[in-house]
């Protein structure tokens, strides 16, 4: 079977397309014909070996898969071959077939296609558990979304406004904010021409943000703390900038606000049950059109190198999506 692997640490330069041979389910796995694999940033830096997790050489990219389930393995219950499911797998998903735990395995309901069945799993699943189980955002609350444009941001716009929050978008380009407002933003803030704590204090009529979702770090995250109201919550999300941001730890002292980690990979795997019921729920609000996943693009199994290109260089709005 065809596969896309990383067999040197240089980035998009070091996929190619090999054969390798399919998958067997083991016991308590299921074998996925995988139909779209979702790309996120942290493809960029998997690629690279710059990753908090990474995976020997060599090894497909791809944290999230979509497709049909191919073979049941040994103690496997609830599955059956041609289900349409979808997995979070870390890495590896860019391959014809993947074998994977049944645990890890959604089924998808009707309405939803693979393509964005796909994409789902890391991005919305980092939304939900960042702002409803860490940030508890309240109805009537403002939530900032830092770096709202690219796959992770409108994921979080969309839960957010789902929470009955009000959104603000902060993105750095009028394209990219035009395509916040399509998701469901309230207010936008270019942060490319504006001054991010001042526009904040604007939009909210100097009340301050109640929670700011940051998945980009850098210079901006202090600005948007000094904007915060008292009690706010900062959810910290991803560096995206390729900057870890050191904070002054009196600004949050003074304004009462609480900084809270958001590390959703870790969750899933100590919490995996709570996991499945905010996918299922995430599931459930894409099949009824309260929320709707942007593709930005897809691509061809064979020209994975190219869209992870277009990640690096920072040009995706939504998903980048292979399709097989």
């Amino acid at each position: 079977m065809k596969a896309a692997l990383c067999k040197s640490l240089i980035g998009p330069d070091g996929v190619s397309i090999e054969d390798i041979a399919p998958p067997v389910a083991g016991a308590g796995q299921v074998v996925i014909a995988v139909q779209a694999v979702a790309l996120n940033f942290f493809d960029t830096l998997i690629t690279r070996g710059k990753y908090q997790s990474q995976p020997d050489l060599p090894f497909s990219p791809g944290g999230e898969v979509a497709g049909t389930i191919a073979s049941v393995g040994t103690r496997v219950e609830g599955l059956q071959v041609g289900d349409r499911v979808a997995a979070y797998l870390g890495w590896g998903g860019a391959r014809e077939q993947v074998a994977v735990a049944a645990a890890n395995v959604i089924q998808i309901p009707k309405g939803v296609p693979e393509d964005v069945a796909s994409g789902l799993c890391i991005t919305y699943g980092t939304a939900i558990h960042g702002l409803r189980d860490r940030g508890h955002v309240q109805k009537g609350e403002t939530v900032a979304v830092l770096g709202a444009a690219g796959g992770a941001g409108l994921a979080a716009v969309e839960i957010a406004k789902m929470l009955g929050a009000h959104v603000i978008a902060v993105a750095s380009s009028p394209e990219k904010l035009t395509i916040c407002r399509a998701h469901g933003a309230d207010d936008v803030i270019d942060y490319a021409k504006e001054d991010l704590k001042l526009a904040l204090k604007e939009v909210t009529n100097g009340k301050g943000v109640d929670v700011v979702y940051d998945c980009v770090g850098g210079g901006h995250a202090e600005q948007a703390v000094r904007a915060m109201a008292w009690q706010g919550r900062f959810l910290v999300v991803g560096f995206a900038s390729g900057d870890i941001p050191k904070l002054p730890l009196n600004l949050l002292l003074v304004k009462g606000v609480a900084a809270i980690g958001v590390f959703w990979g870790e969750s899933v795997v100590r919490d995996p049950a709570r996991h499945r019921a905010n996918m299922s729920d995430v599931l459930s609000a894409v099949a009824d059109g309260r929320l709707k996943p942007h593709i930005h693009a897809r691509y061809p199994l064979a020209e994975t190198a190219d869209a992870i290109r277009v990640l690096d260089r920072r040009e995706a709005t939504g998903k980048i999506v292979l399709m097989l």
